[in-house]
């Protein structure tokens, strides 16, 4: 009974909390929708900008409010004039005699040229002219203008033009549908003259000899310090300060107060509300100081009154105000969040176009899922037995005997005698027997059937032609949807927090005396570990590659790399270093070639390619014939599997695709072999994809594997099935690639397959450069040093990869 009383206050009060949440929202939403939605903020700020007047007589506020407000939110225009008026008579009759006029001239031009293109460049001409001649009117009716006057009255518009173009970009700023989530840095300049501006029109508002528009001010200054630092509290300060004191030249050296006050409570920022109060506070004794001992108590009164206003002040206001403001905590969230909405948005435009491929490959493989069904067989023998009959039984005297009272018999014939000769072309003795005792046309329907066969034979290959290019644009599609999803997902990656990782690398480089700035662990995986950090030296030695990276290798239990390092060229400087795993083995290669009769260029052409996910590819292919139109053949078939395989498409669909390229691409008779080797650098598994290609061979210390496949050289049909064949390498097998100028090029040899082995098996190197070389030289020398054909040999040896620096036992601190 007594453990369920403090469940119970528990409930009560979780439920309390959750009522007061709902309260405040109410209050946040209900304030929202009447301030902004129904535009009483904007009466407002229109009857402190009418009442707001600088330089004694100059007032270029209200009507450049009334244009902005006319650009951006014109249903609230009649109330914001009202509003404006009434502010501008509460400050004065003149005010509000010039105030009216200036409006009712914008009105009349801007509804004159309401239909006018480029609205927000004529608007603030309609401003400097609505500002002038009310002016000009009211100067003149007294007295003729003096110079003075002349100056003041030009100095107006020019003022009201610039205000328009500041709270054009300020007013948008309080939309209550605002999408963009920061703000720029002259957006904030411009917000802030908006708010001193309309501190302009609280002057002559006082508390307790407290004036309301210094306690706004500094209130002002406080928050914005304590939000965005320095630099942007000193902004504030400065720009407030100088529009006030152009409103009252007695309150000249409020702008020192107020700019000091900024700079320092930025600095005291780390204080929290405390250190930004201090500030303001020190600034106010130092500035009043200078000035009448008079004005010091009551400055020290509206520092007071605005610090208490801002310790008032809930964190949430200052939390959500911090999204718009650049550097601070809260806008690099929303910028994290923003682009990771993006990385979002775009991730899901890609798998939908994945999704479209698929869905397309599918479409075009739907028909080759499914064998060939009876009822379509039956189809087609029932329109070629038709075709025959057309020709043979239409005009026959039996033709009702055969088709009407002995049907089944006659069809079941004349189909046997269809696939009979489907098979062999021509029927066997019995069946043609018993075909001459049921028809007596039986030669005739024979000879007819033969005709008909070529035709019906020629539909099935085009038919299975159809479905072969069908299969091969399938296989295309799936292929580039398989790209698109995975980088969709690789779009989707996110930085992932590993904190029992991250604690031991941070302890670890903290014992061996190496200062960390930042570290960042991306990821993880075995084989594919991302790992950046910022570090700071004295003087660089190597520290990254020598001492972090096997620190790194013996927390993660794997071979731990350098990737990239950039190393800052002063003492203390910080030093960026770029982390990943090392591949398991590694590929040295070697090649030769010489072209047909020691010519300079050869229809050979061979390459070597990084691919991503540590895969390593080597190619060699052969254009037909030689010189220089057999290497532009060969070489624009390496190209294209470069490019291709790059994109991340499998081996065999890339392959297919080369060679509808080549086939369809000249009329020629053109063709190329193509002999690649995909090798994966983690398991030294490789994948060996021969076309037309001559055979290769792996040298595992005295054993010699033959590798192999017969598959016809690309460019010369069209469709045609890629035969794959993987091997297991292990570490110093030495894998032996050739075109066929090397492997038929031994004159008076009789099996090449075992002289090839022999003179590899008894080199006495195993360098790839020097084991090509010397197979070269060793075929020529067989030809008495001609050069019969374009020959080229390509060496790859493979290599278990062995760190430069073994991995460091990372220090842990025993418990006592």
């Amino acid at each position: 009974m007594m453990d369920s009383i403090p469940r119970v206050e528990t409930k009560a009060f979780g439920r309390e909390q959750r009522d007061m949440s709902k309260l405040r929202k109410k209050i946040n939403s209900t304030a929202r929708a009447i301030m902004l939605e129904k535009g009483w903020l904007f009466i407002i700020v229109g009857f402190l900008l009418g009442r707001a007047v600088i330089l004694s007589v100059v007032s270029p506020f209200a009507v450049a409010f009334l244009a902005t407000i006319w650009i951006v939110h014109k249903e609230k225009s009649a109330k914001v004039m009202l509003a404006v008026l009434a502010g501008a008579c509460t400050y004065s009759f003149n005010q509000g005699i010039f105030v009216a006029l200036a409006m009712i001239v914008f009105i009349f031009l801007a509804g004159l040229f309401k239909n006018a293109k480029n609205q927000q460049v004529i608007i603030p001409l309609f401003v400097f002219l609505s500002t002038i001649a009310p002016r000009l009117f009211l100067y003149s009716i007294t007295d003729q203008l003096s110079s003075y006057e002349w100056m003041l009255l030009f100095v107006e518009g020019v003022l009201g033009t610039v205000l328009v173009l500041i709270f054009m970009q300020s007013i948008p700023l309080l939309s209550p549908k605002r999408y963009k989530p920061t703000l720029k840095n002259e957006e904030i300049v411009c917000m802030i003259i908006l708010l001193a501006s309309i501190l302009t029109g609280t002057i002559g508002w006082d508390i307790y000899d407290a004036s309301i528009e210094q306690v706004l001010s500094r209130y002002f200054v406080l928050l914005l310090a304590f939000i965005g630092g320095a630099a942007v509290g000193s902004t504030v300060g400065v720009v407030a300060g100088l529009i006030l004191s152009l409103a009252n030249v007695a309150n000249l050296y409020q702008m020192s107060l107020l700019a000091f006050s900024g700079l320092l409570g930025g600095l005291l920022k780390e204080g929290r509300k405390t250190g930004v109060s201090v500030g303001l506070l020190v600034g106010t004794f130092l500035v009043g100081f200078y000035e009448d001992a008079s004005t010091l108590l009551p400055s020290i009164i509206e520092s007071s009154i605005a610090i208490l206003i801002f310790f008032l002040t809930p964190a949430s206001f200052f939390k959500k105000l911090s999204r718009y403001i650049p550097g601070t905590e809260e806008y690099t969230n929303e910028q994290e969040q923003y682009l990771q909405k993006v990385r979002n948005v775009t991730a899901k435009r890609v798998e939908q176009f994945s999704d479209v491929f698929e869905a397309l490959s599918k479409s075009f493989s739907s028909n080759e899922e499914y064998p060939q069904e009876d009822a379509d067989r039956k189809r087609e023998t029932d329109y070629f037995l038709s075709q025959v009959t057309e020709k043979t039984c239409q005009t026959c005297f039996m033709k009702d005997r055969c088709w009407q009272q002995q049907f089944d018999k006659t069809y079941s014939l004349m189909e046997d005698m269809k696939d009979d000769l489907t098979d062999d072309h021509d029927p066997n003795r019995k069946l043609m027997r018993d075909f001459e005792n049921h028809c007596v046309k039986s030669k005739k329907v024979v000879d007819a059937m033969k005709e008909e066969m070529s035709f019906f034979e020629a539909n099935q290959k085009l038919k299975k032609q159809v479905m072969e290019s069908k299969r091969f644009v399938a296989d295309q599609l799936q292929g580039v949807s398989e790209v698109m999803e995975n980088f969709a997902k690789e779009i989707l990656k996110e930085r992932q927090h590993h904190e029992n990782q991250e604690i031991q690398i941070v302890n670890a480089l903290k014992h061996m005396g190496i200062d960390l700035e930042k570290l960042d662990i991306f990821r993880l995986d075995k084989g594919n570990v991302d790992i950046e950090m910022t570090v700071s030296f004295y003087d660089y030695h190597g520290e990254g590659p020598k001492l972090i990276a096997p620190v790194l290798s013996d927390i993660l239990n794997e071979m731990i790399v350098v990737k990239q390092e950039e190393i800052s060229p002063f003492p203390n400087g910080y030093c960026y270093l770029s982390f990943g795993s090392a591949k398991e083995f590694v590929i040295e290669t070697g090649v030769a070639n010489a072209a047909k009769g020691g010519g300079l260029i050869s229809g050979d052409s061979y390459t070597t390619i990084e691919l991503g996910a540590g895969k390593y590819a080597m190619a060699i292919s052969d254009g037909m014939g030689n010189g220089k139109r057999a290497h532009e053949e060969s070489n624009e078939t390496l190209r294209l599997l470069q490019q291709i395989l790059q994109t991340g498409i499998p081996e065999k669909v890339a392959i297919k695709s080369i060679n509808s390229i080549l086939s369809l691409r000249s009329t020629d008779e053109m063709y190329a072999t193509l002999d690649l080797a995909v090798i994966n650098l983690h398991n030294a598994f490789v994948r060996f994809l021969k076309i037309g290609s001559t055979p290769s061979f792996i040298k595992r210390g005295e054993e010699m594997l033959k590798v192999e496949a017969s598959n016809l050289p690309m460019g010369i049909i069209q469709e045609f099935d890629v035969d794959i064949v993987s091997e297991q390498l292990k570490s110093e097998d030495i894998l032996i690639m050739m075109s066929d100028g090397i492997f038929d090029g031994p004159k008076h040899v009789e099996n090449t397959d075992v002289w090839l082995k022999r003179k590899i098996r008894e080199m006495k190197t195993d360098d790839p450069q020097e084991m090509a070389d010397l197979l070269l030289e060793e075929v020529i020398r067989t030809r008495s040093g001609a050069i019969v054909d374009d020959m080229t040999v390509m060496v790859a040896k493979v290599v278990k990869n062995s760190p430069q620096w073994a991995a460091v036992p990372v220090y842990e601190e025993k418990a006592q």
